[in-house]
């Protein structure tokens, strides 16, 4: 079901002929079951206004649901939403917190962003060795990535 309803919304992404009021119905059950994924994917859809009115505080919900659970995306998302001031109050100890719970699953995008609130002292103090661990992590993923692909 995961990849149906990613498979949906990307095809709504991209103006496909998916009727938006059936993804977001389906997306908003599997939400309300707990689901982490379309929890997420809900986020998605009421940050970027596809399917649904485009509404940070309500993505900001889903994502914080989904967070919970332990989903690195969403946690991301979430710590960005802390970050911009986006649904939330602007909050960098906050954008840090999920910023790190993603960054330790993995997420190379957030173990960047986390470089950089070391790097600058934003919402944590200033650590250039700290800002480099996590900025050395994000390369370690990236060529991991390089090469399982080949390149």
């Amino acid at each position: 079901m995961r990849v149906t309803l990613i498979g949906l919304i990307l095809v709504l992404m991209m103006g496909g002929c998916a009727e938006e009021s059936e993804l977001e119905r389906t997306t908003r059950r599997l939400a309300n079951d707990g689901d982490s994924t379309a929890e997420y994917n809900l986020g998605v859809m009421y940050a970027n206004g596809t399917g649904v009115p485009q509404d940070d505080k309500e993505a900001v919900k889903w994502y914080r649901m989904s967070a919970e659970q332990g989903y690195a995306d969403a946690q991301f998302n979430l710590g960005l939403k802390y970050y911009k001031g986006e649904g939330v109050p602007q909050d960098y100890k906050e954008a840090v917190k999920w910023y790190r719970m993603s960054a330790d699953q993995g997420y190379a995008d957030a173990q960047y962003n986390l470089g950089e609130m070391y790097a600058n002292g934003t919402g944590v103090p200033k650590d250039d060795k700290e800002a480099v661990k996590w900025y050395m992590n994000t390369v370690s993923i990236n060529r991991d990535l390089q090469s399982n692909r080949g390149e």
